[in-house]
């Protein structure tokens, strides 16, 4: 999620956490998939640490257009593929050495006000990553005050959910929401007024709304289960996470697929450690250093966890053994 340089179309020289995912996964060899491909960084640098062939995956066809001006550095180290990591296995077609996925919306993303992702720029209220399907704004717009307050509450963790649900209701009948600036505002008069150095009132409503646009916690559980199936015995998985709901989902997974889930029953059995289909190689998650807080303020809430597959065959994982939030996902008025 570090800045673009959108003027040339060429990828930052250093995305969020590389130097530290980097050690971690050190020695980089063979191939691997970037299943957030974004402005490249991670696949560039993983190639320039080593990496015999990087496919990177994207669903937003901006990201693979803006690579064209520079992916052809690589020849064919580097391969682009349209399409949602939920499927990178499939993308892959190959056994990988080793898979990376940065969550969440990307700076390229943020910093373009027609996308619809920032609530600090006007624009239309779109927020698709892959500019197709139901926008941000069919969605408040459409959906019932009761599934627009669950997804408040349940993906942005707002407990002013069901007030600003029905101040959004209320709104949209007078005129339609389709700007960003003016659904920001319908939700920061919800709210007290930040205090200095607080987010913006808006933050957890439109992270919130994005996840849902975009399904973004379906689409992990499933790239986690294709990550599982597409690496080789030894081959490394490494997420960056960006909020806690994703760290949350990202902890829990490895925790059930290492064996590393706490025993809150000392009379069960420990489970037998042949059994885990990953080894942690981060026993926590690994942050930014002050070095990088200072080059990229935005860094600061992204955390970095990696395990080593093993030759445990892969396994299924329903989303609520990973505490995925369950509820009526859509609604019509």
């Amino acid at each position: 999620m570090a800045p673009s340089d959108q003027s040339t179309g060429r990828a930052p020289h250093v995305p969020v956490l590389l130097r530290p995912l980097l050690a971690a996964v050190a020695p980089v060899a063979g191939i691997w998939l970037d299943g957030t491909f974004g402005a490249g960084g991670y696949a560039r640098g993983l190639l320039e640490a080593g990496a015999e062939r990087v496919i990177g995956v994207d669903r937003d066809p901006l990201a693979l257009q803006m690579a064209a001006a520079w992916a052809g550095e690589y020849g064919d180290r580097l391969a682009l593929v349209a399409g949602e990591f939920s499927a990178l296995d499939v993308h892959a077609g190959v056994p990988l050495d080793g898979v990376v996925l940065d969550l969440g919306v990307s700076s390229m993303q943020l910093d373009q006000a027609e996308r619809g992702f920032s609530f600090q720029k006007d624009g239309p209220l779109d927020m698709r990553m892959s500019q197709s399907g139901e926008s941000a704004a069919d969605l408040v717009n459409g959906a019932s005050e009761e599934v627009i307050a669950d997804i408040l509450y349940h993906y942005g963790e707002e407990r002013a959910s069901r007030r600003i649900a029905r101040a959004i209701v209320a709104q949209r009948e007078v005129e339609p929401i389709t700007t960003t600036l003016r659904l920001a505002e319908i939700v920061s008069k919800c709210l007290p007024r930040p205090k200095p150095g607080q987010s913006h009132p808006a933050t957890r409503s439109f992270q919130a709304i994005r996840i849902a646009v975009n399904t973004e916690f379906d689409q992990l559980a499933e790239g986690l289960a294709a990550a599982e199936r597409a690496l080789k015995p030894g081959g490394m998985l490494a997420v960056v996470t960006f909020h806690s709901l994703e760290d949350r989902i990202v902890k829990r997974y490895l925790q059930l697929a290492s064996g590393a889930e706490a025993n809150t029953n000392r009379y069960v059995p420990a489970r037998a450690e042949v059994t885990a289909r990953f080894e942690l190689v981060t026993k926590k998650a690994v942050g930014p250093d002050a070095e990088e807080l200072e080059a990229n303020p935005r860094s600061r809430s992204a955390k970095l966890r990696v395990a080593r597959r093993t030759s445990v065959p892969a396994a299924r994982i329903d989303g609520a053994a990973l505490g995925l939030p369950e509820f009526k996902k859509k609604g019509r008025r």
